[in-house]
């Protein structure tokens, strides 16, 4: 999958820093949607079913940790990807970010090479996963 045809959802309520990332991925060839709440992200993820998701734990109404709860018992959007981006770095929320379905944790600031290598290695994994090889079988393969 090329980063063109890579939906990505970006959701923060801190508006600069949504307007940043949303900039910069776009600049590197993402399709960027944005959302500044829970609720919002909810219903973007739902309708545009993106590749990706990249969710702030501490939103307004509904929080990070709650939006990818619900998002995992949602058939349509269990398969997306979560990458936590948080302020916080106590051990205690970076667990309960897994327990709630996050797929990967980011400490903020986030450098943007580690949240480029992060989006990517989650597109490549989803992708080889989906992917059919040649012969029709899958074009999956483990690592290890």
């Amino acid at each position: 999958m090329s980063r063109t045809d890579a939906r990505i959802l970006i959701v923060d309520d801190y508006p600069d820093a949504l307007e940043i990332w949303a900039l910069y991925l776009r600049a590197l060839g993402y399709n960027v949607l944005t959302a500044v709440d829970g609720a919002d992200a909810i219903a973007q993820a739902e309708q545009q079913l993106p590749e990706l998701i990249v969710l702030d734990l501490e939103l307004p109404g509904i929080s990070g940790f709650e939006v990818a709860r619900r998002l995992r018992r949602d058939e349509r959007t269990r398969h997306i990807p979560l990458i936590a981006a948080t302020g916080y770095s106590h051990e205690r929320q970076l667990s309960m970010a897994r327990e709630a379905g996050f797929d990967r944790v980011l400490v903020k600031p986030i450098e943007p090479e580690t949240l480029i290598d992060a989006i990517d290695e989650h597109l490549d994994s989803t992708c080889s996963v989906r992917q059919p090889n040649r012969f029709g079988g899958d074009s999956a393969h483990q690592n290890g």
